[in-house]
């Protein structure tokens, strides 16, 4: 580490460390609740999600009804996780791009950096042109893609927040879709993750981690 500052060294350390940490929890402490002021930064985490054309085409509904919850467990494979976490977070994505969605982005742009929106249209128009080339299908997958771009940054943000998470593909997408009433908004669930604090029951904590070797997974070219 000669020549690089120590600071540096000190933030790599501490992510590695938070990331280590972490692990898919199999069962949560159901009387432990996330507080309002972490829910804040993750939800700002997951703003700060990098997307296609920085269009952010997904909704995160911020599930904490227990109503709801058990409404949401036995078409979640039965996992309790669904049930006992603090917050469930249902990342959904917008199953087609229209032209309003193009003109929000252009209307937020144009605010925030303080530019003429008319500026904006030739972007607008390239963004447009290049998403009609592709199927309704298709766009429903790109779409659905970005929420694993912001299910990455919802789970570092815990992470270092020492606050559990469980990333969940293991659901029935039509019946989230039916309960939450997602279809009549354009929305469909790609991903779902219950956040909250583990319990001492938890055996899964005690795992070690079973990744494939550095030199397996990389390849210097």
């Amino acid at each position: 580490m000669k020549g690089k500052p120590f600071y540096v060294k000190r933030a790599e350390t501490r992510l590695l460390e938070e990331l280590k940490w972490r692990y898919a929890t199999k069962k949560f402490d159901a009387t432990k609740r996330v507080s309002a002021a972490d829910m804040a930064q993750i939800k700002e985490a997951i703003q700060l999600t990098a997307t296609s054309y920085g269009l952010q085409l997904f909704k995160v509904l911020v599930i904490e009804d227990q109503e709801v919850k058990e409404k949401l467990k036995p078409v979640s494979w039965g996992q309790s996780q669904v049930t006992d976490a603090s917050h469930v977070l249902v990342l959904c994505n917008y199953t087609e791009v229209t032209d309003a969605h193009l003109n929000e982005y252009a209307e937020i742009k144009a605010k925030t950096e303080n530019v003429d929106i008319e500026k904006l249209s030739g972007y607008v128009q390239f963004v447009s042109s290049t998403l009609s080339k592709f199927s309704p299908e298709e766009i429903n997958i790109w779409t659905a893609k970005q929420t694993y771009i912001a299910l990455a940054n919802l789970m570092n943000a815990c992470a270092a927040l020492k606050i559990d998470s469980c990333p969940m593909e293991g659901f029935d997408a039509a019946k989230y879709d039916e309960i939450l009433g997602l279809k009549e908004r354009g929305l469909s669930s790609a991903l779902v993750c219950p956040i909250g604090y583990r319990s001492e029951e938890d055996a899964s904590q005690h795992a070690p981690k079973v990744r494939r070797p550095l030199e397996d997974l990389f390849e210097q070219i």
